[in-house]
């Protein structure tokens, strides 16, 4: 039986209680760090509490307005997506950190537009694919149009360049697309052509890509250079055992784990709340899957299904991948895990995404089921 208020509760209270968790932990893995680099030891902890507070406004804002309306912001939304990403390579605009134009600042206010991004895709994806039911087997009219709306924005992000963003975006398309009933055989020729295409971009301007592979393969072959993060981030584990070190009593914080605020905070919660304190927050994040596939299911219409089933899998996806790096099970990507990383644009985003998930979960009536 599909209890709305139970999972109109969980989709709010779950991802609010991640943040307040990761404002905490943020702290924790980032004292030391902005103490020495800013002066300020609460210096990420406050940037963060503000993207937190605005988030949540945001969250709470989606909630009301009637997901439907979004159907008319599918391909303004796109286009806008479009332009972003671009003006991230046009000087003055765009910011390059760490060797990537992943930015865009205008004047105090800096952002990234790939966050911004992943969700116009599938709104524009849920409202393309609902729209053309009848005739998603068709591959002109099913696959085609999807393909040449993402792909351009795959292309951007390859060129910044982040090829984990790009693999969210390819795997988000093919995801929806498969949901919504293309043919399989559309769907394993695609997939076929594109690992064939992604071979090069390991190559051209990618050696560190090469390395990167190499020390997922094997990290204390090379731990003093391209395996160093992950073998700091397996000890953080490994010395945190079953109930950790207690908060604020990491030590791979300390300047050996590099920036352990982003991609590898897990990590921190692994020392410092040990086994429990991780199996704690898969268990948070499974929740908030499985109220999001409930709220897919029981959508109003298919648009609402397929939003809610790509905002679903988009958390998951993340945490998946997020949480396979940290753990040396995959090669480095540079993907936060959802509401509890350091990063304004992603939470903001991730929180917006809630909110409308929530929304389709109140406003909408379950549909007969064929």
């Amino acid at each position: 039986m599909y209890n709305k208020r139970f999972i109109h509760n969980t989709l709010i209270f779950v991802p609010i209680f991640l943040v307040i968790m990761g404002m905490c932990m943020v702290y924790s893995a980032s004292c030391i760090f902005a103490a020495k680099k800013f002066a300020d030891d609460a210096f990420f902890l406050k940037k963060q509490a503000l993207f937190a507070i605005g988030g949540i406004i945001g969250m709470f804002i989606m909630m009301r307005v009637p997901y439907r309306y979004l159907r008319a912001c599918a391909y303004p939304l796109i286009v806008l997506s479009f332009v972003l990403l671009a003006a991230v390579f046009i000087p003055g605009i765009g910011k390059k950190v760490g060797g990537a134009c992943r930015w865009l600042c205008l004047g105090p206010i800096s952002f990234q537009p790939s966050e911004f991004a992943k969700l116009a895709v599938i709104i524009f994806l849920s409202y393309s694919l609902a729209k053309k039911e009848h005739k998603i087997k068709i591959f002109s009219i099913g696959v085609l149009p999807h393909l040449m709306a993402v792909l351009p924005l795959a292309g951007l992000i390859v060129l910044q360049p982040d090829f984990g963003t790009t693999i969210i975006f390819v795997v988000l398309l093919f995801g929806l697309l498969f949901v919504a009933g293309v043919p399989a055989r559309y769907l394993i020729a695609l997939g076929s052509a594109a690992a064939v295409a992604a071979l090069p971009l390991l190559v051209y301007k990618g050696a560190y890509r090469i390395e990167r592979l190499f020390a997922f393969l094997d990290p204390w072959g090379n731990y003093r250079g391209a395996g160093y993060h992950i073998v700091q981030s397996l000890l953080a584990f490994g010395s945190g055992g079953v109930w950790g070190r207690g908060l604020g009593g990491g030590v791979q914080k300390l300047l050996y784990l590099p920036e352990p605020h982003t991609d590898f905070i897990l990590s921190v919660i692994g020392e410092e709340f040990g086994f429990a304190g991780v199996m704690l927050v898969i268990i948070l994040f499974g929740a908030l899957v499985w109220c999001g596939l409930q709220v897919a299911l029981n959508a109003g219409d298919l648009f609402g299904t397929y939003l809610a089933l790509g905002i679903t899998f988009l958390i998951g996806l993340q945490v998946v991948i997020n949480m396979n790096v940290v753990l040396g099970l995959m090669p480095t990507k540079g993907t936060t895990l959802p509401f509890i990383s350091y990063g304004g644009t992603s939470l903001v985003m991730n929180l917006l995404s809630i909110g409308i998930l929530v929304g389709i979960s109140d406003q909408s009536e379950c549909r007969v089921r064929r």
